[in-house]
C-alpha cells in the first residue's frame, strides 16, 4: 500500500489519474479510442448493483499516465454534454495526415486541421490542430507535437 507521503508534496495531489466520459455504447465508444485513436484497452469493470461498467484506455501504463474512463450506464439513459465540458487534447506528429487517416475511417472532423488562427504572444511557434468528434459527440482536439 503506498501512503499519501509517498505520493504527494505537502499533502497536494501530485498526478491527474483519469477523465471520466458518460457514454451510450460501451463497444461502440472503445472500438473508436482503440481503432481510431490507437488507444489500449487496459481493463473493464462491471457493477451490477450500481448497473453500470467502466472501460479505462489510454497511452501507457494507469501508473504513470493519465487514462479516460469511460462509463457506460445501464439502461436507456440521455446525457447532456455540459457546456463548462471543452474537450481531450491528443498529440499527433502529423495533424493533417492523422485526420485523412481518421476520416477514411469513419471518424467526423470538425475543425480541419492547420495553424490557429492567430498566435499568442506567450509563443514561440504556431499551434497546428483539428478536432474530431467521439461517436458521443466528445471532442477530441489533435495537436501537432
Amino acid at each position: 500500500m503506498t501512503h499519501i507521503a509517498e505520493t504527494s508534496f505537502n499533502g497536494r495531489p501530485t498526478r491527474l489519474l483519469h477523465t471520466m466520459l458518460r457514454v451510450y455504447d460501451l463497444e461502440r465508444s472503445v472500438d473508436f479510442y482503440t481503432r481510431l485513436l490507437g488507444m489500449t484497452l487496459m481493463r473493464k469493470e462491471r457493477y451490477p448493483q450500481g448497473q453500470f461498467t467502466l472501460a479505462f484506455l489510454g497511452y501507457g501504463e494507469e501508473s504513470t499516465a493519465a487514462v479516460i474512463e469511460l462509463t457506460h450506464n445501464w439502461g436507456d439513459r440521455t446525457y447532456a454534454i455540459g457546456d463548462a465540458f471543452g474537450h481531450i487534447a491528443v498529440g499527433c506528429s502529423n495533424v493533417h495526415a492523422t485526420c485523412r487517416l481518421l476520416e477514411r475511417a469513419g471518424a467526423t472532423v470538425i475543425r480541419q486541421p492547420g495553424p490557429l488562427s492567430e498566435m499568442s504572444p506567450d509563443r514561440t511557434d504556431i499551434e497546428h490542430i483539428a478536432f474530431i468528434q467521439d461517436p458521443d459527440g466528445y471532442r477530441i482536439e489533435l495537436v501537432q507535437q
